[in-house]
């Protein structure tokens, strides 16, 4: 951004001195989270799996990845601490909450970002894909905030934000088990946001439509919605992608959903909890 004179202005200092932890970080939507946060003063702690999942058709983040993160990260100004972790181990999600207040006094926002996406009709689904999928995007879900929140509410300040799904606000073809996840993450940081409710701690969810990201650009995605097509490419979707949204847009770019992130880690959202906001291109204007 650049006022009049062309000069481009510094990003504000809102987050100096606290700390942001983010689980699926290597890339896509968490990077974008990270490095934003970072140029606004914040320390980062940036986890990823940076492995492949067996059920997931198409290739997962690597720990090049997570350490193109940090590189991005300390080159917008900010501390970067990186771990990998699985959101599905508990036990792990607990040692990265303890090694961010270790290494940086404390931890005032968590964004439960880590998630995949399968494809198959609920009657064709096995029990691989289902289970895989509430692991990683419902109980990590779980881990991380269960793992978060204690440490927030015993210094009576802190955001947690869930990232969602526009999937988990409807039913969608295909995604049965990606709505069933993504509908319960939303239903558990609602009931979190009550039980911290006085604490000084907001939870909310972000539900975004299609990110341009990696999950979204692959064979995969591309040949679930252009299956008469034989490897279908970017080009050749984005007309497709353009009309599941009022807008015509065929995907969102991760810095909107960023900018949702930061106005709920914000100081100016502090009478913000249990609120599910939607980046859906117009999508939200369907639904009763």
């Amino acid at each position: 951004m650049t006022h009049s004179g062309g000069t481009a202005h510094p990003p504000p200092r809102d987050f100096d001195g606290r700390t942001v932890l983010i689980t699926g970080a290597a890339r896509g939507q968490g990077r974008s989270h990270a490095v934003e946060f970072a140029r606004r003063g914040a320390s980062i702690v940036a986890t990823d799996l940076c492995a492949d999942v067996a059920t997931v058709p198409y290739p997962l983040a690597t720990a090049a990845d997570l350490d193109e993160t940090r590189s991005s990260v300390e080159q917008a100004g900010g501390r970067c601490l990186t771990m990998q972790a699985d959101v599905r181990d508990g036990a792990r999600m607990r040692e990265v909450v303890d090694t961010a207040v270790g290494e940086f006094g404390g931890l005032d926002v968590c964004i439960a970002n880590a998630g995949i996406v399968s494809f198959a009709p609920v009657a064709e689904l096995t029990d691989a894909q289902w289970s895989t999928m509430l692991d990683i995007d419902l109980t990590g879900v779980f881990h991380t905030l269960r793992a978060a929140a204690p440490v927030m509410s015993g210094r009576s300040r802190g955001r947690i934000i869930t990232i969602a799904s526009m999937g988990g606000r409807a039913g969608t073809l295909n995604l049965g088990h990606y709505s069933a996840a993504k509908w319960g993450a939303i239903g558990l940081t609602k009931t979190l946001a009550l039980e911290l409710a006085g604490t000084g701690v907001t939870a909310n969810v972000i539900c975004p439509g299609t990110v341009s990201t990696d999950m979204v650009h692959n064979r995969a995605m591309y040949s679930l919605f252009a299956p008469d097509m034989e490897a279908p490419t970017r080009d050749q979707v984005r007309g497709r992608y353009a009309k599941l949204n009022p807008l015509g847009e065929p995907w969102t770019d991760p810095a909107d959903i960023t900018a949702a992130a930061l106005y709920l880690a914000s100081d100016a959202a502090r009478h913000v909890t249990g609120e599910t906001l939607e980046i859906g291109a117009g999508v939200s204007a369907r639904m009763p």
